[in-house]
């Protein structure tokens, strides 16, 4: 006879770590499965919460996946400001080693948000700011951000980067036809000539 599993034990959380808990068990079961295949229910059971709990902290499941996409799809500001003060070099390869493993964790969600929500402009918001946000980041990592002269054409090319970024993870994670070392190199050298010789130029 087969038993039944035991339910998930309650934590007594704050609101805080609550709602931080919900989240976390969203992000994993949004990578796991398509949008629609996944309910708050079904939320609510891996984070061992009552069903409630989801609209409270949320409002529903398509603003929590709002809330997973804006989360997963932003450059940490806490991952640039521990970046070490070591060479241009190291902080790139750093910066590139953080972004693919933050991209394995989530299963290469990054690369296929929006599939349950087709072209929703609040995702599309989100996403806009997202990569602007980290794109600000990424110029800050290199040691541009001080700069004032010709800062909007920086900034086009690290959107420009920001594509290729995306284009790499996907031939990694989807399509596996490149591997983690190559995308590596590929992104982190393409990253050093953006910050050492293209920037100069301008």
């Amino acid at each position: 006879m087969t038993l039944p599993s035991p339910a998930p034990i309650r934590q007594r959380l704050n609101p805080d770590e609550r709602r931080q808990q919900i989240l976390v068990c969203a992000q994993k079961l949004f990578s796991e499965r398509a949008y629609e295949d996944v309910s708050a229910t079904d939320i609510a059971a891996s984070a061992g919460v009552a069903r409630g709990l989801i609209n409270h902290y949320f409002g529903n499941k398509r603003e929590l996946y709002l809330e997973v996409i804006k989360v997963s799809s932003t450059v940490s500001k806490v991952a640039v400001a521990t970046l070490p003060m070591g060479s241009l070099e190291e902080r790139i390869d750093l910066a590139v080693a953080w972004f693919l493993d933050s991209l394995e964790k989530s299963g290469g969600m990054w690369l296929s948000f929006g599939g349950g929500l087709g072209r929703d402009p609040d995702l599309e918001k989100i996403l806009i700011a997202a990569e602007n946000e980290s794109i600000e980041l990424l110029i800050e990592a290199c040691g541009l951000s001080g700069r004032t002269a010709g800062l909007e054409q920086i900034r086009a090319m690290f959107r420009v980067y920001a594509q290729l970024a995306r284009s790499g993870a996907r031939e990694w994670l989807l399509r596996k036809t490149l591997t983690r070392p190559q995308v590596h190199a590929l992104l982190a050298s393409t990253l050093r000539v953006i910050a050492e010789e293209a920037v100069a130029a301008i």
